[in-house]
């Protein structure tokens, strides 16, 4: 059995208010053995001293599309799905060396990729996935053009939604997803910013449909992410049980204090907004896509604030897509307009592995718990744009007591 002995680590583990000081953790094969502010012994350990660096769980991402390979997701239906799998292959690689040792991918992964990674098939993050996303027809997952007659109940495999109209279409469709190993059923509340005919802060399924994916999901031990931006979307989510909100732009007060009573989770995105503005020209992002994100992107902080001020589960997610994958750790610098990087770190370690159902697994670092650790050259709690600058600030990456990053 492999064995790492890491010394005098200023330690950040997702629990404690602030740093650590004087710590020493012993990682036996792919789980933490013990941690201890008094010297550990280990004959077989590797030893590694983390002296004037810090040591802190690995990242996680609870919003990305690794399918997501174009400015329009209609144009993945074209797409072969061995292109489409080799280069999600590239962009979790990609996301590991960031930092992120696990992700949720909400919409368009499926059990290939999650058991390609968990086989080492590939390299990159643990994949937690929800298959296919749930969209009424004419809603943020119908990705036609008003022009488009084509009946989209046959949606190919590379595609990130299938189309469910009704109670029972749409309690198929989620046991078909959880059939297929999906970690959660996404489905989508509201209208969205890449899809063509919806408005944007309109409401989409109905209140028995949403319940209807509620209860399926429940059945299987888990439970419904929402696409929701307007906050009648996020509160009627919110009544028919959804436990996870995604993007929230619009959320209130009020519904923030709902979604803390309710025990729920909210994940902004706020990265994926500043990158369609900034790069959507070069990208070639559809107008109509341009004129939404606009409405959005200013609308981000203030939902920050309002979920600060209650109290409520917030969570660290990006939705980057084609070719704005690289701004992923663009996110921390942003929330920290609204946030403390304390804040920003404990969101993307301990509440997303709750989120995930994984805590204390993962996000932490504690004996039982899962040996994702990232030693970062530097204070993150003083500097979180440390994080935007993996690749020089992020020294080792350990997932699951293997290094796939440390100095030669």
């Amino acid at each position: 059995m492999v064995s790492t002995l890491f010394t005098n680590a200023t330690l950040f583990d997702g629990e404690a208010d602030g740093l650590r000081q004087g710590y020493h953790v012993l990682v036996e094969g792919m789980e933490i053995r013990e941690v201890s502010d008094r010297p550990l012994r280990s004959v077989s350990a590797e030893t590694i001293d983390v002296k004037g660096q810090t040591l802190m769980p690995g990242l996680i991402d609870a919003h990305v599309h690794v399918t997501d390979h174009d400015v329009s997701p209609a144009r993945l239906q074209e797409l072969p799905p061995s292109w489409v799998a080799l280069k999600a292959a590239k962009l979790m690689r990609e996301m590991l060396f960031r930092g992120f040792t696990s992700i949720r991918d909400a919409a368009g992964a499926d059990s290939g990729l999650a058991r390609a990674v968990e086989e080492e098939l590939i390299t990159g993050p643990r994949l937690f996935h929800c298959g296919r996303g749930l969209s009424q027809t004419g809603g943020h997952g119908d990705f036609r053009e008003p022009g488009n007659d084509v009946d989209p109940c046959c949606f190919g495999r590379t595609g990130m939604t299938i189309i469910a109209d009704g109670v029972s279409a749409v309690r198929k469709a989620a046991r078909e997803e959880l059939r297929k190993g999906a970690h959660a059923i996404k489905i989508m509340a509201s209208g969205g910013v890449t899809s063509p005919t919806d408005p944007l802060l309109g409401l989409q399924y109905s209140e028995s449909e949403i319940r209807a994916a509620v209860e399926e999901a429940e059945h299987r031990g888990t439970y419904v992410l929402a696409h929701t931006y307007s906050d009648e979307a996020i509160s009627r989510a919110l009544k028919c049980g959804v436990r996870s909100i995604e993007h929230a732009n619009f959320i209130e007060l009020d519904t923030a204090e709902f979604a803390e009573r309710s025990g729920a989770f909210v994940i902004p995105t706020l990265v994926t907004y500043q990158a369609m503005i900034s790069r959507g020209e070069e990208i070639g992002l559809p107008a109509y896509s341009t004129k939404k994100v606009s409405e959005v992107h200013q609308a981000g902080l203030k939902s920050l604030e309002y979920l600060k001020q209650a109290g409520t589960s917030t969570g660290f997610g990006t939705d980057l897509f084609g070719p704005l994958h690289d701004m992923q750790s663009d996110e921390f610098q942003i929330r920290a307009e609204v946030l403390t990087p304390f804040e920003i770190l404990v969101s993307a370690t301990k509440t997303n592995a709750q989120l995930l159902n994984m805590y204390p697994k993962l996000g932490c670092i504690r004996p039982g718990a899962l040996a994702d650790l990232l030693i970062i050259d530097g204070n993150p709690l003083r500097d979180i744009s440390l994080l935007q600058r993996p690749d020089r600030t992020i020294t080792h990456i350990m997932k699951s007591g293997r290094f796939y990053k440390r100095p030669d």
